[in-house]
């Protein structure tokens, strides 16, 4: 039988030694996430925190445009491959983001993936 990768205790997600992946550095004790909306499209940034399908990031960037990973799980876990062909605004302070349906938590890799995207603007 496999042991679990992962074991959730009092609400704290622990990440079994070894494995692959590692989890985003948290900034102030914020997870570095992923999130689609319903209506305004993806992000990535630090969560603050999240009540119900509404949730406040730090440092986010919208992906409106990304090459180089199938999905958002993908890009969650492994980053870009084409981080000159993917667009991505440039990075806010704080956003809201309502109609929230996906959290994903990121890998170090992947935020630093993301972080490196040239800022795209028109």
């Amino acid at each position: 039988m496999n042991e679990p990768e992962t074991i959730k205790i009092d609400d704290v997600e622990y990440v079994k030694a070894g494995n692959a992946t590692r989890l985003a550095k948290q900034v102030d004790g914020m997870d570095y996430v992923i999130v689609r909306s319903r209506d305004a499209g993806c992000f990535a940034g630090y969560l603050e925190c999240q009540t119900g399908a509404e949730v406040k990031l730090i440092n986010a960037r919208r992906l409106w445009y990304w090459n180089g990973a199938a999905s958002l799980s993908q890009l969650a876990t492994d980053g870009v491959a084409n981080p000159k062909e993917c667009k991505f605004p440039c990075e806010v302070s704080n956003i809201r983001v309502l109609g929230v349906c996906e959290i994903i938590m990121a890998t170090e890799k992947s935020r630093e993936s993301i972080k490196g995207v040239p800022v795209w603007k028109k």
